[in-house]
């Protein structure tokens, strides 16, 4: 029996990916025994975070960085640092902001359920462009230029989601804003791999980037990273610490607590909430450490062998079309797709909660009746499991 049999759940797998409903992508070995290690010691947060910050920046080339728990936190206490500085009357009000910038530009199609956590530091998101592409009334995405028209003297900040094939680029947002002083957070949470991303943000100029520390990197899954200029990781970190101690007999880590510029100790802020434990910030930085082009096109050629296998498993599978996917190495991780038609939902229902053990796919596409699996998570010992669940699926669809 294991952990999860003696709560009297049964363990599924997950053909899905990283999704945080089902957990995340599966930590490193390496990853779970630095937190065991780290579980069996206390430490100051305050020093942990600093030395999290000199990695972090050394592997994202950012002036600082910080470990949250998960992107989402870290684009809320990103949001809240650009609304505040080290202004503590500001940082004590939030998420009430009258009288201090609290707009944030948005372009109107790079709305998501993520954009949540902007609001949520009592942020007001300010929408930009139109989703003509989107709705088949016109040919234009939004662009740079309707950024820039947005920007008043209430703009805090400029939020912008990555993604592959992004209109305006990232880089072209960035220049227009640096040009009227205006931080650019980008949400590159999913971004990873390629490698490269960890940098190429704040190569580009971006002000703050916000990565999931639970998806590519393999890390805990309530971590995610936070990096950027010194002075916006310094109010992040003021308003997420616990620094419930005493002034004469404070000396933190000046590297992210800057003492001199405090004229004093906040109480708790907007993002005490956001607690980060010990266990998972030493897991997080082991599983960044390992992060490597090397290490991720081995994971990637493993799960492309993985694949292989599993369509030789389902080659003939009644009523279905066989289609594999794989990208180039460096991108993304390879996945199998079923196109199956209108039954796609009723396989998918099937193999969540009927028969055993459950089976969660990835229903990205499941409105052009297709399942999808992605071998992340996945291992030789899956193959003959999947296969036959996918088969029972299918046959009573």
């Amino acid at each position: 029996m294991g952990v999860y049999e003696d709560l009297g759940l049964t363990p599924i797998i997950n053909a899905a990916g990283s999704n945080t409903r089902l957990g995340g992508a599966l930590m490193l070995p390496e990853v779970v025994e630095a937190m065991r290690g780290a579980a069996q010691v206390s430490v100051s947060m305050e020093e942990l975070q600093a030395a999290a910050s000199r990695i972090i920046a050394r592997a994202t080339g950012a002036d600082a960085g910080y470990v949250t728990s998960g992107a989402a936190a870290a684009l809320t206490l990103g949001t809240a640092a650009c609304m505040t500085g080290l202004d503590l009357k500001r940082i004590d009000r939030l998420p009430e902001t009258t009288g201090m910038p609290d707009e944030v530009i948005i372009a109107r199609d790079q709305r998501n359920g993520y954009d949540h956590a902007i609001r949520a530091a009592g942020a007001r998101l300010i929408e930009v462009g139109m989703n003509e592409v989107v709705s088949g009334a016109g040919v234009r995405p939004v662009e740079a230029w309707e950024y820039e028209v947005a920007i008043t003297e209430r703009t805090a900040a400029i939020a912008y989601f990555a993604r592959p094939g992004a209109r305006p680029s990232v880089d072209s947002v960035i220049n227009l804003a640096r040009s009227h002083r205006v931080p650019v957070i980008v949400d590159a949470a999913a971004q990873l791999p390629p490698v490269e991303n960890l940098r190429a943000y704040i190569a580009k100029g971006a002000d703050l980037v916000c990565f999931s520390g639970g998806k590519a990197l393999r890390g805990p899954q309530n971590t995610g990273i936070l990096c950027g200029r010194r002075d916006l990781i310094t109010a992040a970190a003021v308003q997420q610490l616990d620094l419930d101690a005493r002034w004469d007999c404070w000396e933190p880590p000046d590297t992210l607590l800057p003492k001199k510029d405090l004229p004093g100790l906040p109480r708790h802020g907007i993002g005490r909430g956001f607690k980060v434990s010990k266990e998972s910030i030493v897991g997080l930085l082991t599983a960044l450490q390992l992060f490597s082009p090397e290490r991720v096109s081995e994971d990637i050629a493993r799960c492309r062998q993985l694949l292989h296998r599993l369509a030789e498993r389902l080659a003939g599978i009644e009523g279905s079309e066989l289609t594999t996917t794989i990208p180039p190495a460096v991108d993304s991780y390879p996945r199998i797709q079923l196109k199956i038609g209108r039954s796609a939902a009723a396989a998918a229902k099937r193999l969540q909660y009927e028969g055993s053990p459950p089976v969660y796919v990835d229903l990205t596409d499941l409105d052009d009746g297709i399942l999808t699996v992605n071998a992340m998570n996945l291992t030789m010992g899956h193959l003959d499991t999947i296969a036959r669940r996918l088969r029972e699926a299918m046959t009573f669809s």
